[in-house]
């Protein structure tokens, strides 16, 4: 599953990675040297020369700031340096290249952003474990303040790298980081503050992932394109998967998005199991999606007992109710692929430890904030919740938003950075359910469907633009597939 530009390495493992790399013979020097230079050549690939100011801070970030400065004034910029705290209290790498810095080195106050076009933050980058305070704080402030592009090395100071937490970071239109982007740069509200972020190759050597063993990755379908559900050339319905949906009543819309977009994924067939007094409904509005009047329990039963069916989504306007609890924990008893979502994880918030007791098989669960809060604890940052729900409950844990994260049982988890704003509409979920339940239905591996369907999801709404409406996401996900693969 590793690849080269998914990989998310945290603080300490980044820290890991340098110490690993100059054992092996590159010199903090030299790395400290690369990085700056390639923070440079990121400036002057964008701008053409201007007065820049490099806020530089007192460990290896401010390091980098030294070392960018002293390339821009080689490719003929005007460039003001600033230190935070005295320039003898420099150590290592950082003071080394401080003392290759010729030009003169000013107190970090606002009055060196006097004239700045551009001002670059080397001030702590990800080493910073605090709030922004003092000089730091009020100079990035002036700086958002007076609006030159502000373009951050590593991470711009005041965001943490592993959660994305902001502790008084100002936006910035670009950030260059080096061998692998941190969690921090995915996450919001980091995300928002990093601008355009850069990956850049400093003589880290890939060779040290091997001791590291990331666990945490961006969501891409390098990961996951090769697993894929293809239909074969000897295959037939059946073979695809068949995809069962519980629809709901009064609510109806909210299962027939998920099932059409668990058609358009591609399961072979799919059914709504509706209430009897419901079934004109669903009935009228669909064609190649099937649907099956329940009018006894022993109706769904019949769904239960048939190996046929090879994946279940209970949820989508189901209702947060007894009913609706009870056939949640029969799909699961199957042990056959389950996507919980909705009204069906609402359903259990007086008794969240039903839902873990429940889960047997193969079990995705999809909720948004608020329905997490109900079964799962909401300490800590993003990527510890829905590791710790994913470890508690036995199920791939999907907390959707921005920066939907996705994560296993065993540890791993990927976050998701293709969604765009549009998809802040009514049902919008409920087909990020159906896409999930198509790829199950046909076999594809859980957590890699979880992730495959967000970024599907994604996808198709970046297609479409403005405008879009729940109802339009299914039918966009042939297109994506089709560009999916004419790519790889």
């Amino acid at each position: 599953m590793v690849n080269a530009r998914t990989e998310l390495l945290d603080v300490r493992q980044m820290g890991e990675a340098d110490r690993m790399t100059i054992a092996a013979g590159t010199s903090g020097a030299v790395l400290m040297e690369n990085a700056g230079a390639s923070v440079a050549a990121a400036i002057l690939k964008r701008w053409s020369a201007r007065p820049v100011t490099v806020l530089c801070g007192p460990g290896n970030n401010g390091g980098d700031g030294f070392v960018t400065a002293r390339h821009l004034v080689e490719a003929g910029w005007p460039v003001r340096v600033a230190l935070l705290g005295p320039r003898d209290h420099l150590k290592g790498d950082a003071r080394h290249h401080a003392e290759r810095w010729l030009g003169d080195v000013e107190p970090l106050t606002p009055h060196v952003l006097d004239r700045a076009e551009l001002v670059v933050d080397a001030i702590f980058g990800a080493g910073l474990s605090r709030a922004l305070e003092g000089q730091a704080a009020e100079t990035l402030a002036a700086a958002a303040r007076m609006g030159p592009p502000i373009v951050a090395i590593d991470v711009p100071s005041g965001v943490m790298g592993d959660t994305g937490e902001n502790l008084g970071g100002v936006p910035a239109v670009l950030t260059v980081t080096f061998f692998r982007k941190k969690p921090g740069h995915l996450l919001i509200p980091g995300r928002s503050l990093c601008g355009e972020v850069v990956v850049t190759d400093i003589g880290t050597p890939p060779s040290v992932l091997a001791a590291i063993v990331p666990n945490t990755f961006e969501n891409d379908p390098a990961l996951w394109h090769a697993r894929l559900p293809r239909p074969e050339n000897a295959g037939n319905k059946y073979t695809r998967g068949h995809a069962v949906v519980s629809g709901g009543y009064p609510m109806t819309g909210a299962a027939r998005l998920a099932a059409r977009a668990a058609a358009r994924a591609g399961a072979g067939l799919t059914t709504i199991a509706v209430p009897e007094i419901a079934f004109p409904i669903y009935a009228a509005a669909s064609t190649s999606i099937m649907v099956h009047p329940i009018a006894a329990p022993e109706d769904f039963d019949r769904f239960l007992d048939d190996r046929r069916v090879t994946g279940f989504l209970i949820g989508p306007g189901a209702g947060a109710n007894e009913a609706t609890r009870t056939r949640a924990l029969a799909m699961l008893a199957t042990g056959r692929a389950t996507v919980i979502d909705a009204d069906a994880i609402t359903a259990f918030q007086d008794d969240p430890f039903a839902l873990d007791r429940g889960i047997v098989g193969v079990c995705v669960m999809t909720p948004h904030e608020g329905e997490f809060k109900r079964v799962f604890d909401t300490t800590g940052d993003k990527l510890k919740r829905t590791r710790a729900a994913a470890r508690r409950s036995g199920a791939i844990v999907v907390l959707k938003g921005a920066d939907t994260t996705i994560a296993a049982p065993d540890g791993r988890a990927i976050v998701n950075a293709n969604a765009p704003p549009t998809l802040a509409t009514g049902g919008a979920g409920d087909v990020l359910s159906g896409i999930v339940l198509g790829l199950l239905a046909q076999g594809m591996e859980p957590f890699l469907a979880a992730a495959a369907g967000v970024w599907l999801h994604g996808a198709a709404a970046t297609a479409f633009g403005p405008g879009l409406l729940a109802e339009d996401l299914p039918d966009l996900l042939p297109g994506v597939f089709q560009r999916l693969d004419a790519t790889r």
